[in-house]
This record gives structure tokens, C-alpha cells and sequence, in this order.
């Protein structure tokens, strides 16, 4: 059974999210507060409320990122787009906004268990260099850029990827939402100029080219 940390301090809201879990076949823990989610053991994925009574949601979530690369789905009543833009830049996976439906957030937890299974699936691939500078490596998910090694997110290392899958070729902003995100999507696409702008921050501002009406594309080595 997969594991699953819920992360929710109403009890209105756990307990009943707790047994519909449990009855589709995940093995389920509760943490009612910030400390007990960042003391549970391990899970398979974390569905994290952003109103707990000790630390703040964007705290908690950014410290299991930085711990592991588990799978992170915020729920919160936050629905503004800069909330779901942060968390998203923090680490966090998928945004589900209250009051939600039951049958739509384990949809979006096997979409996103899904995705995490097919980056698995791909198996060791050696080291990559895409561009002059801009090394890759997607056995230990580590990027460097001029020697120097460079800390991505985990949207902006998938979004890296996707780029760096045919270098010089553009790809749409429709397929890099649907390949990167989700095909079911439900949010802003301002998204992915948000991922767009802090890779060319990080690595450097030419090395992707924006495609005016169309999407975006890495530049190939002979650019």
C-alpha cells in the first residue's frame, strides 16, 4: 500500500479525508501540525494544508523539498494565483483549492503519482550537455552550468528537461504545460513564464529563446 501524509489540523476536513483514502487503497498518516509532518516518517506522497497552527505551510513545504523529492500537493482555502505560483516555485507539485471534490483530488494524486512514476521509469541516462556550458544529469537529477552546480526546483528541472529533450526545436507552450504540469491543468499558464524566467535566471538569459506566439525553445548548439 503507498503511503500517503496528510497534513491538516481541521478535523472536519481529516477525518473523513483520512477514511475515503484509506478505502481507495492508500495507507494514510496524519500530522496535525507543522513539526509533526517534518517528524513523520517517510511517505510516498504529502497532501499539505497551508493553516496549521505552528509553522506556515510555505515553511513546511519548502523543508520536505529540501529533504527528499517526494511528491507534495498543497490543499488550502488560499486560492489566489500568487499562492499557487510560490508554492509551485517552493517545490510543491499540484494546488488544490477548498472546498474541493473527493473524486477530483485522488484524480490529481494519481496524476501526479503517474508523472513521478514515469520519471522513474526512464531509468540511468549519462550526462547531457545540451549547450555550450549547461551539463545535465538525469541518473543524479544534478545541472550544472559553467562548472558550477546549479539548484533547480523540481518543476523547473522537469521543465529544463523537456527543453533539453531536442535542443533548437520549439516546443508550444500548450505542450509544455501538458508534459511538465498536467494535460488536466487547471491553473494560470503564467506559470511557466514564472519557470521560464527563474531557469534563464539561474543558468543565463539567452540560453532560452522565447518564440512570440508560440512557446519556447533551448538553443542548440549551433545558435
Amino acid at each position: 500500500m503507498m503511503r500517503l501524509l496528510v497534513v491538516e489540523d481541521d478535523p472536519t476536513i481529516s477525518e473523513p479525508l483520512v477514511v475515503g483514502l484509506t478505502r481507495e487503497g492508500f495507507d494514510v498518516d496524519l500530522a496535525v501540525t507543522g513539526a509533526a509532518a517534518l517528524a513523520a516518517p517517510p511517505a510516498e506522497m504529502v497532501l499539505l494544508d497551508l493553516g496549521l497552527p505552528d509553522l506556515d505551510g510555505r515553511v513546511v513545504c519548502q523543508e520536505l523539498r529540501r529533504r527528499s523529492s517526494v511528491p507534495i500537493i498543497v490543499v488550502s482555502a488560499r486560492g489566489d494565483e500568487i499562492d499557487r505560483v510560490m508554492l509551485l516555485e517552493l517545490g510543491a507539485d499540484d494546488y488544490v483549492v477548498k472546498p474541493f471534490g473527493f473524486r477530483e483530488l485522488v484524480a490529481r494524486i494519481r496524476a501526479v503519482l503517474r508523472r513521478t512514476e514515469a520519471g522513474a521509469d526512464k531509468g540511468p541516462i549519462e550526462v547531457v550537455t545540451t549547450y555550450a556550458g549547461l551539463g545535465v544529469d538525469r541518473r543524479t537529477r544534478k545541472v550544472s552550468f559553467e562548472d558550477q552546480a546549479v539548484s533547480l526546483t523540481p518543476k523547473e528541472y522537469e521543465l529544463l528537461i523537456e527543453l533539453a529533450s531536442d535542443p533548437g526545436a520549439i516546443f508550444t507552450r500548450e505542450h509544455l504545460i501538458e508534459n511538465v504540469w498536467d494535460e488536466n491543468w487547471w491553473g494560470s499558464t503564467k506559470t511557466l513564464d514564472v519557470h521560464i524566467a527563474s531557469l534563464r535566471k539561474k543558468l543565463t538569459p539567452h540560453l532560452i529563446e522565447t518564440v512570440r506566439g508560440v512557446g519556447f525553445r533551448l538553443r542548440g548548439p549551433e545558435d
